[in-house]
């Protein structure tokens, strides 16, 4: 093979590479009675500022560091910040967005951070972090699921790649 056909190989196997990974971030998870279009995440990392010129990277660091004054709370604001988009065909009724996530230094507990919704529009936002003495006792978020729930009933789930 000469190097020519070696190295079109090569950049055509990173490219399908990236768009699987491209793919598998922004997949929309569809169950029985709704939808999660989209997850967003952020890693606030004790003691790293992003070596870029690019002010939206920035904006968000500063975003999540926004109002706090001693080293304490700057310290207390470090973890994982989790937005998920949702919708459920059915709007009447209250449901649960349950939020389980497994931590590096706890093994194979399970933690659970649960919201209740009343109000549901047709397009929802829950937020979760994982902030404070939670993260710096146990370590980052290594897996996670999403449920939304109504009474005992999944409605729809998505999970991360490592959750088992």
């Amino acid at each position: 093979m000469t190097t020519e056909k070696r190295t079109f190989c090569l950049r055509l196997g990173c490219l399908s590479i990236l768009a699987f990974a491209l793919s598998a971030c922004s997949s929309t998870s569809v169950g029985p009675g709704g939808q999660i279009s989209k997850v967003k995440y952020y890693h606030l990392m004790p003691f790293f500022t992003p070596q870029t010129t690019n002010p939206t990277i920035l904006f968000e660091r500063q975003h999540y560091i926004y109002g706090a004054v001693s080293k304490e709370e700057i310290v207390d604001r470090f973890g994982h910040y989790y937005a998920f988009f949702w919708k459920t065909n059915d709007r009447t009724g209250p449901v649960t967005i349950k939020f389980e996530y497994l931590q590096a230094k706890s093994g194979l507990k399970k933690h659970v951070q649960e919201q209740v919704i009343d109000d549901i529009h047709r397009s929802n936002v829950s937020k979760f972090q994982v902030v404070g003495p939670e993260y710096q006792n146990s370590g980052r978020v290594i897996a996670w699921r999403i449920s939304v729930l109504r009474g005992k009933e999944e409605l729809v789930s998505q999970q991360s790649a490592l959750w088992n």
